[in-house]
C-alpha cells in the first residue's frame, strides 16, 4: 500500500504505520536536504525558520517513534551543511554542535530533567541557567593565537566551516586581539 499525504495536513505521527513512517522519513529527508542546501550553501532560504523547524520536529518525532529507521546519514545526525566552497575551508579543533529549540514549556522542563539526570541531581535540586532567543545563522568560531585573532569560521557541518576571517575583521564588536 502506498501512503498518500496531503501537503497541508500530514497524518499525525502517532497514527503512522511503519510503512507510512518510512515513506514520510524519505520524503522529509529529501525536503530537509533541499532546504539545507538553499539556506547553508546558496544563502537563499525558500521557507521561514518556523516552517523549517516544523519539518525538523516532525522528522525527529517520527525517528523517536521508529528508532529502527535512524541511520548515520539521517538529517537528525547532521549539523548544518557542508561548506559552500565559496570560501576556504577550516577544520574545527572542537566540533561545533547545534542547540535544540524549545517551543513550549514542556521542552524546557524536559531539558532541565536531562540536566538533572546527567548531574545526578534530585528532582527538587534547582539548576540556575539563562536562556536567550536562538538566532539562526550567527554561530561563529573565533580562534586567537598569542592573543591575536587568526581565524574566524562558520559552523558549516560542525566539523568543517568556511574561513570568514576577513569579513569578521570588519566588525568593530569583534576583538582583534
Amino acid at each position: 500500500m502506498i501512503a498518500k499525504f496531503k501537503k497541508n495536513s500530514p497524518p499525525d505521527v502517532a497514527k503512522l504505520t511503519k510503512a507510512q513512517a518510512k515513506i514520510e522519513l524519505m520524503r522529509l529527508t529529501l525536503e530537509l536536504e533541499r532546504h539545507d542546501k538553499a539556506y547553508y550553501q546558496d544563502d537563499a532560504p525558500k521557507i521561514s525558520d518556523a516552517e523549517y523547524d516544523a519539518l525538523r520536529q516532525r522528522f525527529n518525532a517520527i525517528e523517536k517513534r521508529f528508532p529502527e529507521f535512524v541511520t548515520s546519514d539521517s538529517p537528525s545526525q547532521k549539523v548544518g551543511a557542508a561548506p559552500s566552497g565559496k570560501f576556504k575551508k577550516v577544520r574545527h579543533a572542537v566540533p561545533m554542535l547545534s542547540l535544540d529549540n524549545a517551543f513550549a514549556e514542556q521542552d524546557v522542563l524536559d531539558f532541565v530533567g536531562r540536566i538533572q539526570r546527567f548531574l545526578k541531581l534530585g528532582a527538587d535540586d534547582s539548576i540556575d541557567f539563562s536562556a536567550e532567543p536562538k538566532i539562526d545563522g550567527l554561530s561563529m568560531s573565533l580562534r586567537y593565537e598569542g592573543g591575536e585573532l587568526v581565524t574566524a569560521a562558520t559552523r558549516g557541518d560542525g566539523a568543517e566551516g568556511e574561513d570568514v576571517t576577513a569579513n569578521i575583521r570588519t566588525l568593530e564588536d569583534v576583538p582583534k586581539s
